[in-house]
């Protein structure tokens, strides 16, 4: 019994065929707003709870919103009104002056330069001297911030254990806190923020080839010299990211200065959030007050545009 081959059936062109597979082309549409979907929660929160405050904030600063009086009842639009006045004010100068004071050399000079040098003492040093060391570094940092704040105050204060210690050795302290307001919290504020500078760079110079240093100490490199031209230069991506993270943190320090000077003695220590507080809820003018916090968030992008920038590296 024979059996017929069958032939394959060929269809005829423009006749109608299956439906071809999607390509990976229109896929991929569909596959990328898929995984866009459960990012939408944490989408929302950052927009209801992040960027709407900054928006709010913003708009508060064009208006003579008050805590009390009439304005607080007729909260009414002014323009620039606040800016101008602020700008006209004698302790807002001197308060900008304090704060870039106090942003260098307690964050870029302070926390940075040291952070990084505990980070290389931490790297060369045994096992004994890396967990005295970083426990008492950490323990400043971990410590919740209005008891860091009455620690440094303590330390400080006319009767406290810096003079304490000063007057065993025969010698008669200032009262820092009057005195030296600004040197007082400058160096409570690399106290208490050091920690994180060093962690940072412990984790980056983690990353320094070793055959790179260790060919150059053949050469004859100093230790300075492979600091500056080798290690330097590979954590430089890691330098930029601190110097922007501790600026923004420093800009914002605020209960460490009110506990230990609030401010005084005068303005003497009057930083732009000291500023901006006084104004907003002693004096009640929430408009002005606002008006100082947002050139406060002015501020920290200028620096943070110039720590981009100047410390880019030239090859990605």
């Amino acid at each position: 019994m024979s059996s017929t081959p069958l032939a394959p059936t060929l269809s005829a062109p423009g006749s109608p065929n299956r439906a071809d597979p999607p390509s990976p082309r229109k896929r991929r549409p569909m596959r990328n707003a898929t995984r866009v979907v459960p990012l939408l929660p944490a989408v929302v929160l950052l927009v209801v709870f992040l960027l709407g405050p900054v928006i709010s904030s913003f708009y508060g600063s064009f208006t003579n919103a008050a805590l009390t009086g009439i304005d607080a009842a007729d909260q009414q639009f002014v323009g620039f009104q606040n800016y101008v006045e602020l700008f006209q004010d004698p302790d807002f100068p001197k308060s900008v002056v304090l704060t870039i004071v106090f942003l260098i050399a307690s964050a870029v000079v302070g926390q940075n330069v040291l952070g990084l040098g505990l980070a290389l003492l931490m790297r060369s040093a045994n096992r004994v001297v890396r967990g005295v060391v970083g426990t008492f570094v950490v323990a400043a940092w971990v410590l919740p911030e209005i008891v860091a704040s009455f620690a440094a105050y303590a330390f400080f204060h006319d009767e406290g254990t810096l003079n304490t210690f000063l007057a065993s050795l025969g010698v008669s302290g200032p009262n820092w806190l009057y005195t030296y307001p600004m040197i007082a919290v400058i160096l409570a504020n690399v106290w208490r923020g050091t920690a994180f500078s060093m962690l940072v760079y412990s984790a980056a110079v983690q990353e320094v080839p070793e055959e790179i240093t260790e060919s150059a100490e053949v050469d004859g490199a100093t230790g300075w010299q492979r600091l500056v031209y080798i290690t330097l230069p590979v954590i430089r991506r890691s330098i930029s990211t601190n110097l922007m993270l501790t600026t923004l943190q420093t800009l914002s320090v605020f209960t460490l200065i009110f506990v230990m000077t609030g401010g005084g003695p005068g303005t003497n220590s009057s930083t732009l959030p000291i500023l901006a507080y006084q104004e907003a809820f002693q004096f009640s003018q929430l408009g002005f007050g606002t008006a100082i916090a947002t050139i406060l968030l002015v501020v920290g992008a200028v620096f943070s545009i110039i720590y981009i920038k100047a410390l880019k590296p030239e090859v990605d």
